[in-house]
């Protein structure tokens, strides 16, 4: 992952994520969700304004992910 800072573990309804900010593109994230079926799948994601996300971020941008992947997530409780 060249220009990507080192990744943060992330972990969301028992599905595990490795999430790196972009050196260069200040409040742009890659998340790869390593617990996943097929390797390398994941997302990005990117603040309008270029700020940091906290953990909190973080953990409702891969909650709405797994929720599109699955939607039964989406009407089932959520815990982080």
């Amino acid at each position: 992952m060249s220009g990507m800072e080192r990744p943060i573990r992330v972990e969301v309804d028992g599905e595990v994520f490795d999430v790196a900010a972009r050196r260069d593109h200040p409040g742009q994230y890659d998340y790869e969700w390593t617990s996943g079926r097929n390797s390398g799948y994941g997302f990005f994601s990117t603040s309008s304004d270029g700020r940091p996300s906290t953990m909190a971020d973080h953990e409702e941008a891969i909650w709405n992910f797994l929720s599109q992947v699955d939607p039964r997530r989406a009407t089932s409780s959520r815990t982080h």
